[in-house]
């Protein structure tokens, strides 16, 4: 995209870090930009946004909001097509046959790939063909308005990226009642 960047990470036990993870990124990429056009001051125009995911729901959905996102700006007509689409490493590393080894945590051994190939991409099929085929037919599908709105809502106003399940497991986790808002602050009551 020519003015953000979609990432979609799994920070495991240490959610934590993902701040200053995201911090150190921005300072660095800013330094390497600025060095590399001779230009000074701010890269990235606010702070980042970030929404948790239900991954056995919404991760593909995810996937493919982030892939198409280029064709739906009118930069390209396939995600394939992208320079820095993650759709090309998706299929020729995360679909193919010889990646079936899955480690502790989800990721593959034997690759080059700089993805994580998560479970739910393995459990599209038993073989890289018919994973690549259904992840190529998933892709190409139309994604409904609806869903393209919640995506968008979810990162913009930073809450849950799942369905009511994933909001109660979370409720009980954290111990605070998680609800939808609107945009803007609430009004404060006198």
């Amino acid at each position: 995209m020519t003015n953000h960047v979609h990432l979609l990470l799994q920070p495991g036990e240490d959610a934590y870090k993902l701040p200053s993870f995201m911090k150190v990124l921005a300072a660095r990429t800013t330094r390497f930009f600025n060095m590399l056009e001779g230009r000074s001051g701010t890269l990235w125009e606010s702070r980042y946004k970030s929404s948790p995911v239900q991954r056995d729901e919404y991760l593909l959905n995810c996937c493919r909001y982030i892939e198409l996102n280029p064709v739906r700006a009118g930069i390209t007509d396939h995600p394939a097509n992208y320079k820095w689409s993650s759709y090309n490493e998706r299929i020729n590393f995360g679909i193919a046959d010889e990646i079936t080894t899955k480690t502790e945590l989800g990721g593959v051994t034997g690759t080059t790939s700089i993805l994580d190939i998560d479970p739910v991409f393995l459990s599209l099929g038993e073989t890289g063909g018919i994973r690549l085929k259904k992840y190529k037919k998933f892709v190409g599908e139309n994604i409904a308005p609806e869903e393209i709105k919640f995506l968008r809502d979810s990162v913009k106003r930073g809450q849950l990226t799942g369905n009511s399940k994933f909001e109660e497991a979370v409720e009980q986790i954290i111990g605070k009642r998680i609800e939808r808002r609107g945009q803007g602050r609430p009004f404060k009551n006198k």
